[in-house]
């Protein structure tokens, strides 16, 4: 039996166990993917100072993201296509999350609706949106939204356009897979996902298929997602929407001051410094190198969460003590879940949280509220 001590642990097991287009999927960046290592890589050339001989019972974690209660300052970000990673995902990801305190974000392109994660959950969820062509289409996922209780919406503002994802052009990726023989070849080698699908219904695109007029199969579904991504989306967008939404409203894909100024004066409640992984602009900044200028220049106005390259409870304390009130995680989640299931979110989860812990511990703090830069080495960090 493997013994699992490590976010990288989760991820070989994942890539061993899910198919190669959704793994890739998951785990690639566009073009020559140099953002998307930058994220992960930058948080390794911050440096933590160790401090000893400090009371160090009665630790907490706990924190709060928007006025929201949370086991750690941390939520499950909203990953398209998660349940291609292991069957139901979303509804998996959604109880293990609830289980353990933390919020979850549901994609507009998730597999399971908005409905099948209500159905399978107690406490409300977050929900992520992309803005398409069809208003009509958006104004009803918003209202589906508020009919399911949902806490939070997640407006995303870095995908006008899709990034250039060399791995998936080159995959085909479909959802669900295409049955060519180099795909059937593949999915021959991961039995326990292919059981997995066998075994639901949940294939398709839930918040779009039969919720679209003329949207019934994979193929008019490929036509109408390639044709919807709106490039003229703009910040009179962001005041339309909040009005329509009326609650908690954050904003995704901040990267630069300036737009973290007009984030700041739409009156949402917190934005999330993101270059949504490093799948759009190849060359951009990472997102723990951007976000201490944006907690600077607008920290006292919105709450600033951020994601991307966090694969440990270490860069959740990085980020913390950079001035994040809240962190998520996209990819360290799913290697749990296409590992494991709802038990392999549940360990990522356990792993990140023990590794906040103990290294907060080790820099000499008790509680996340006083933990900022002062346990980084000066000169390692931005």
């Amino acid at each position: 039996m493997t013994v699992i001590t490590c976010i990288e642990d989760l991820r070989r097991l994942h890539q061993a166990r899910v198919p190669k287009m959704f793994y890739d999927y998951a785990d690639s960046g566009s073009w020559t993917e140099g953002t998307y290592r930058a994220n992960e890589s930058d948080f390794q050339r911050i440096k933590l100072r160790q401090r000893v001989a400090v009371n160090l019972e009665n630790r907490s974690i706990r924190g709060t993201m928007i006025g929201q209660d949370v086991a750690m300052p941390v939520a499950l970000a909203p990953t398209g296509l998660t349940g291609m990673q292991h069957a139901d995902g979303e509804i998996l990801a959604a109880r293990a999350a609830e289980k353990f305190g933390v919020p979850f974000t549901l994609s507009t392109m998730s597999i399971c609706s908005i409905e099948d994660v209500k159905a399978h959950t107690t406490k409300p969820f977050w929900f992520q949106l992309y803005v398409m062509r069809d208003r009509t289409f958006i104004e009803g996922l918003i209202d589906r939204a508020k009919a399911a209780g949902c806490s939070a919406l997640v407006l995303t503002l870095d995908l006008q356009l899709l990034g250039q994802r060399h791995k998936d052009l080159k995959n085909g990726l479909s959802a669900p897979p295409k049955l060519t023989v180099r795909n059937l070849l593949n999915m021959m080698t991961k039995p326990r996902w292919c059981m997995g699908m066998l075994g639901t219904p949940r294939r398709q695109f839930g918040n779009i298929v039969g919720h679209v007029k003329g949207v019934a199969d994979m193929s008019s579904l490929s036509a109408w997602t390639a044709s919807q991504f709106d490039p003229g989306l703009n910040w009179g967008d962001v005041e339309w929407i909040k009005k329509r939404w009326g609650g908690k409203l954050i904003l995704k894909g901040i990267q630069d001051v300036e737009d973290a100024r007009l984030a700041a004066a739409t009156g949402a409640d917190a934005l999330i410094v993101s270059n949504h992984g490093g799948r759009q602009l190849d060359g951009a900044l990472s997102s723990i190198a951007s976000l201490p200028a944006i907690v600077a220049e607008v920290g006292d106005r919105i709450e600033v969460h951020m994601d991307g390259g966090i694969r440990s409870g270490q860069d959740v304390l990085k980020a913390v003590a950079l001035g994040a009130r809240g962190t998520f995680i996209g990819r360290s989640f799913l290697y749990g879940l296409g590992a494991m299931g709802e038990e392999g979110v549940t360990r990522a989860l356990e792993i990140i949280a023990r590794e906040l812990d103990l290294t907060m511990a080790l820099c000499g703090r008790r509680e996340l509220s006083s933990v900022d830069r002062s346990i980084l080495v000066p000169g390692t960090f931005g």
